[in-house]
């Protein structure tokens, strides 16, 4: 028996999750967006060690991406907040269960300021730009949001660390130790992101 799927039932429940996120308590939403953080710490521990980088594999892209379209701008990026806060504070949460200021100073700390960056700009372009939500809009929203608002401060963050060793890194060294290694994963998460995303968003 084939299965019919009711488009307006499923409007109907995109549009509610937006009702209900917009009606929410402050309360609600700190619980929620410290959620949204304790599943990136669980995501950050789920890596994959390139041998030539410090920098591991990990799923956390992932969890930012679908911060800033649960929560939207400002409790998505206060999600990632609470993650980095809670992290340097002594939460063992970061990438293979780090935790520290020092962390935030290391090779990967850049991309963890990237996260908040990001979560605060995919929330703020489909809660104000409903063209955005449509699927291949998503895509190249999320794809932008991955390997540039990301990966900008990542690798300024990578080089600052490198250089601080003593290492001068050219431009072809840095892409190839923090992000060539990852693009395979990261248009794998993008792709999944994005398909949680269309699920969810309200198209109007």
């Amino acid at each position: 028996m084939p299965i019919t799927i009711n488009k307006n039932k499923v409007h109907e429940m995109q549009s509610s999750w937006y009702e209900w996120r917009n009606n929410c308590s402050t309360m609600t939403m700190v619980v929620l967006s410290l959620l949204v953080a304790c599943f990136t710490g669980l995501m950050a521990q789920v890596t994959i060690a390139i041998p030539w980088s410090p920098i591991v594999i990990s799923l956390q892209t992932f969890a930012v991406l679908l911060a800033g379209t649960f929560l939207g701008e400002k409790w998505g990026g206060f999600s990632m907040i609470l993650y980095t806060a809670l992290g340097i504070l002594g939460v063992p949460w970061f990438s293979n269960m780090n935790s520290g200021l020092e962390w935030i100073f290391s090779a990967s700390g850049g991309y963890i300021i990237g996260f908040i960056i990001a979560a605060i700009f995919i929330g703020y372009i489909f809660d104000h730009y409903n063209s955005a939500r449509k699927p291949v809009q998503t895509v190249i929203l999320m794809l932008f949001t991955n390997f540039v608002i990301i990966y900008i401060p990542g690798l300024l963050g990578l080089y600052n660390y490198m250089l601080g060793t003593g290492v001068a890194l050219s431009i072809s060294e840095l892409l190839v130790m923090g992000l060539i290694p990852y693009i395979i994963g990261d248009l794998l998460k993008v792709a999944l992101a994005s398909t949680i995303s269309t699920s969810i968003l309200p198209k109007e």
